[in-house]
């Protein structure tokens, strides 16, 4: 799978969904209006290291749908992490990228094999914010 940041010049952003149902993310806005979902701020009183302590934390402790998460990548600005199923063992490949110039986290969660997931991706994505939130200053931007 195509994982990781695409330059742009102005602007970074994580790859674009495939044409399959089994893909979410944040970069679709004016792609794929089915596969879109708003990116995740965490307001201004932590630093953007805080939120991303917080966001590594909540991704391992993550079980939505049995899935075990391996965080597989981590740089300052970004966090890769891998979701495996607990029957077929199918992974999930979930990215995070914060953005370098407001307090927004953007994401992409995608299954690797087949077309349908059974909304697997949405619910671990919403599974993720609803924690998120309990931990105070996270939620949907523009929600």
């Amino acid at each position: 799978p195509r994982l990781g940041l695409t330059d742009y010049g102005d602007f970074k952003s994580l790859q674009l969904c495939p044409s399959t149902p089994n893909c979410i993310s944040t970069a679709e806005e004016s792609n794929n209006y089915t596969a879109f979902v708003p990116a995740w701020t965490y307001g201004t009183k932590k630093t953007k290291e805080q939120a991303m302590e917080e966001l590594k934390a909540t991704v391992l402790a993550c079980d939505e749908g049995g899935f075990v998460a391996t965080i597989v990548e981590e740089r300052d600005d970004y966090l890769r992490a891998e979701f495996q199923g607990p029957i077929f063992g199918f992974v999930d490949d979930v990215e995070f990228y914060f953005s370098p110039k407001v307090p927004e986290v953007e994401y992409r969660s995608a299954s690797r094999l087949g077309e349908k997931d059974g909304d697997a991706n949405r619910k671990r994505i919403r599974a993720l914010r609803k924690a998120l939130q309990k931990q105070g200053g996270w939620e949907s931007v523009g929600f």
